[in-house]
């Protein structure tokens, strides 16, 4: 699916909290946006799983698989570091 120059993307403002209570409704909004270009606000982020993770990490896979760009336009501290500590890089990245 290619995606039109012009269509801006959906902003996804990520909630102060990625535990396991805010996986299914992560993964909802996720699929929600699916099939067009997607910016993550990670700036409010205070704590993050490695559920989490694993979450945006399929998402930004996902997205690529369906050849839309999918990028994180802000991120916390917080989120750079659960990130770094599993090993991932997800942050200020843009795919697509």
């Amino acid at each position: 699916m290619s995606v039109n120059a012009a269509e801006a993307p959906a902003r996804l403002a990520l909630p102060k909290t990625l535990d396991l209570a805010a996986a299914a409704p992560l993964k909802a909004e996720l699929l929600a946006r699916r099939g067009g270009p997607l910016e993550l606000d990670g700036s409010e982020v205070q704590r993050m799983g490695g559920l989490a993770v694993q979450l945006l990490l399929s998402a930004r896979a996902t997205w690529a698989a369906d050849g839309q760009p999918f990028r994180v336009a802000e991120s916390s501290e917080a989120m750079r570091e659960a990130l770094s500590n599993l090993g991932a890089t997800l942050a200020e990245e843009s795919i697509g």
